[in-house]
C-alpha cells in the first residue's frame, strides 16, 4: 500500500526523493525492520494472549532430558511469524507482482493447513491433529495452483543468457529505484527451466524428459513439472515440521535459508548480475527480495522468544508454512534443484525418520524384533539421547547449515 502511494503521487507531483522509497533496497530494509518490531513487540502480546487462553504444547515423555520442563508452553507461534511477513508485504510490496501474489497466497494457504492443525490438537485434545491425507490434500492444491500459474501467467518468463556478440534484441529492464532503461538480451521465453548445481551451462528443461514436440509434448511437461512443483513443496514442508522439534532450531536454520533465497532471488531479478554470472534473467522476480526480507526478520524476530529456553513454539502453524514458503520461493525462481543442498538439515531430518522406520519395520518382518538404526529420530533426538545439551546440538546445527549455505552460494560460479 505504502510502495503503491508513493508510486501514484510521485507520478502526479514531483516528490524529491520518491526514487529511494521506490528502490527495491529501500523497501527490503523497511520490510526486514517492521517484521522484526512485530516479531520482538507484538510477539510479546500474542504470547501474552496464549497463554491466557491456556494453549499451550502437550509433551509426551520421550525420557529427553528437559522436555517435561515445556509441558504447557504456548504453541501456534506460528501466529507471529505469518502476521510479521504479510504486514510488511502488505505495506511495502508490489502488489501486482504475480510472485508477490503467489507468495502471499502460498502463505495464507499453508499457514491455514498448519493453523487447522494446531486447532485439532488443542482444542480437539487430538494428539493426532489433521489427518495426513488432507495435509497432502492442501500441499497437492498448492503445487497445482503454483505450477499452473507458472505455467498461463505472461508476466512469468526467463530470458536467456547472454552468448557471445549476437545481436540482441531490446527489452525495457526495471533498475532498483523504479525508473526503466533499454537493454540487449535474448527474448523472452516461456519455458519451464531450472538451474543444476555443479553443471557446466547448468541448466535443466523439464521438456528433455518428454520425447517430441508441440502441444501435446509441452502439455505433458508441464504435468510433469506440477507434479515436481508439489513433491518440492510436501517434502520441504515436511522436512521443516520435522526439524522444529528444539528449542530456536528450525527458526534458526530457516532463517539463514530465506537469506540466500533472497539473494538469489535478487541476482536473478537483476539484469546486469545474472549476465555477470551467467545465469537466467527472470524479469520482475527482484520484488521476492521484498518478501525474503520480510520473511527473514519474521523469523528472526520470533527466534527473540523462541532460542532457548523457548517461551513460544510455532506449532505447524509456523513449521508446515515456513517450508512450503521456502518450497515455492524456490520454485519461483527456478532454484528448487538446489533446495536437497539449501535445505540440507531438512533433508537429514527427513531422511533419518525415513531411515529409522524403514529399517524397523525391515528387521521386525525378517528377525520378528524391530530395531533401530539411531537412538531416537528425528536426529536432532539422537543426539539428545546421547547426552548432549539441546542448546549445543541447536548451535552445531546452525553453523552447519551456514556451511550449507556457503556452498549453495558457491554454486554459482563452481560448474
Amino acid at each position: 500500500m505504502f510502495y503503491h502511494l508513493i508510486k501514484y503521487f510521485s507520478q502526479q507531483f514531483d516528490i524529491p526523493g520518491a526514487g529511494m522509497f521506490l528502490s527495491l533496497s529501500f523497501r527490503a530494509s523497511m520490510a526486514i525492520i517492521l517484521a522484526l518490531v512485530i516479531g520482538m513487540i507484538f510477539g510479546r502480546r500474542i504470547i501474552q494472549f496464549l497463554q491466557r487462553k491456556q494453549i499451550g504444547e502437550e509433551v509426551r515423555n520421550l525420557g529427553l532430558e528437559g522436555q517435561l520442563q515445556k509441558r504447557g508452553t504456548p504453541t501456534m507461534g506460528g501466529i507471529i511469524i505469518l502476521i510479521s511477513i504479510l504486514v510488511p508485504i502488505l505495506l511495502f510490496g508490489d502488489l501486482t507482482n504475480i510472485y508477490t501474489q503467489l507468495m502471499i497466497i502460498s502463505t495464507l494457504w499453508l499457514g491455514l493447513i498448519g493453523f487447522i492443525d494446531d486447532y485439532i490438537k488443542v482444542f480437539r485434545k487430538n494428539k493426532e491433529g489433521l489427518s495426513g491425507r488432507y495435509k497432502i490434500v492442501g500441499q497437492v492444491g498448492l503445487g497445482l495452483i503454483v505450477g499452473c500459474v507458472m505455467w498461463l501467467s505472461p508476466q512469468i518468463v526467463v530470458k536467456e543468457k547472454f552468448v557471445g556478440q549476437t545481436p540482441r534484441p531490446q527489452v525495457e529492464y526495471v533498475t532498483d529505484n523504479g525508473t526503466r532503461s533499454t537493454v540487449y538480451v535474448t527474448p523472452a521465453e516461456k519455458s519451464i527451466k531450472t538451474t543444476i548445481p555443479f553443471v557446466k551451462n547448468n541448466e535443466f528443461d523439464y521438456h528433455w524428459l518428454i520425447p517430441g514436440h508441440g502441444a501435446q509434448s509441452d502439455l505433458w511437461s508441464w504435468l510433469v513439472y506440477v507434479v515436481m512443483a508439489t513433491l518440492v513443496i510436501t517434502a520441504v514442508s515436511n522436512g521443516a515440521n520435522l526439524t522444529d522439534g528444539l528449542d530456536g532450531l528450525a527458526s534458526g536454520v530457516s532463517a539463514t535459508i530465506v537469506v540466500i533465497l533472497g539473494i538469489l532471488a535478487y541476482l536473478s531479478g537483476n539484469i546486469i548480475y545474472a549476465d555477470y554470472l551467467n545465469i537466467m534473467y527472470i524479469p520482475f522476480s527482484g520484488e521476492l527480495v521484498i518478501f525474503a526480507a520480510a520473511f527473514a526478520g519474521a523469523l528472526f524476530g520470533f527466534l527473540w522468544y523462541n532460542c532457548y529456553p523457548a517461551q513460544v513454539f510455532m506449532g505447524d502453524t509456523g513449521s508446515l508454512a515456513i517450508g512450503g514458503i521456502i518450497a515455492v520461493f524456490a520454485l519461483l525462481i527456478r532454484k528448487e534443484l538446489l533446495l536437497p543442498i539449501l535445505c540440507g538439515i531438512f533433508f537429514i531430518e527427513s531422511l533419518s525418520v525415513i531411515l529409522q522406520v524403514g529399517y524397523f519395520k525391515y528387521t521386525k518382518r525378517r528377525y520378528g524384533e524391530g530395531r533401530r538404526i539411531f537412538l531416537m529420530s528425528p536426529l536432532h533426538h539422537h543426539f539428545q539421547k546421547k547426552g548432549h545439551f539441546e542448546s549445543k546440538i541447536v548451535v552445531r546445527f546452525w553453523v552447519i547449515q551456514l556451511l550449507l549455505a556457503a556452498i549453495t552460494i558457491a554454486t554459482l560460479k563452481i560448474r
